[in-house]
């Protein structure tokens, strides 16, 4: 299993009162899958993510990513292991302005003390259709080429698995449709494991199952389902709260 959380509950104790952002949760995520998270605002999809990436530390519960539990990890192994085992993409796209499009694909091999094996960069950046454009800096690139710059970073460590928080939040209809293709490639081509944290019932379809939170915890899940199913599902789950 490539990513498995089992009883998972995250409690932020910011204010007066402990607030609960995930309430028991269990879930896995196989190799070679592509899963979309979804839920209203405050449902505590974005923390899911979060503690699966190992970003946050849970309250309780466990958390293992190709075999490997995060919470018996240190700091600096948790750190290792997010540089050498996850791929993040971000719906700011969090390129580096001042290095071009393969400065910023070899950046986490660069950070990691690593250099780059010859033509790595260029397969990566080939890989999302953007061979051409490797010299290129972000603000001379539009928004879907920054997010494909920001999909071969992900993919530069050749990640067990690759976090999408929002991927196509920040895009038009018609890149967003272009960054999900190039997704759902990296799965049936590649045998690439995302799991993507979503708003959009479009977005969510394209995945091979849609998971639904609610108040922390999981609320149903879809596979093979379409956009209206997934929307009618989500209005109802608003409705509800």
């Amino acid at each position: 299993m490539t990513v498995s959380l089992r009883d998972v509950r995250m409690i932020y104790r910011t204010g007066p009162r402990p607030v609960p952002a995930l309430d028991g949760v269990s879930v896995r995520f196989p190799p070679a899958t592509f899963s979309a998270v979804m839920g209203p605002s405050g449902s505590g999809k974005s923390t899911l993510l979060h503690c699966a990436a190992g970003l946050e530390r849970p309250t309780g519960g466990t958390v293992s990513i190709a075999g490997t539990t995060l919470g018996d990890l240190g700091e600096t192994a948790l750190t290792r292991l997010r540089r050498d085992r996850i791929g993040f993409i971000f719906q700011a796209f969090n390129l580096v302005s001042s290095l071009t499009a393969a400065q910023n694909v070899a950046l986490p091999l660069r950070l990691a003390g690593r250099r780059p094996a010859a033509g790595a960069v260029t397969a990566a950046l080939a890989e999302v259709g953007l061979a051409d454009r490797a010299g290129h800096r972000p603000s001379e690139l539009s928004g879907g080429e920054q997010q494909r710059v920001a999909v071969a970073r992900a993919l530069i460590t050749r990640p067990a698995v690759i976090f999408a928080d929002e991927p196509t939040g920040a895009l038009d209809n018609r890149t967003s449709r272009q960054v999900l293709e190039l997704l759902r490639a990296l799965v049936d081509e590649h045998g690439q494991t995302i799991v993507m944290v979503t708003h959009d019932p479009v977005a969510a379809a394209v995945a091979d199952r849609v998971l639904m939170l609610a108040d922390g915890r999981l609320a149903g899940e879809f596979t093979e389902a379409d956009a209206g199913a997934i929307a009618a599902r989500m209005t109802a789950l608003e409705s509800a709260c």
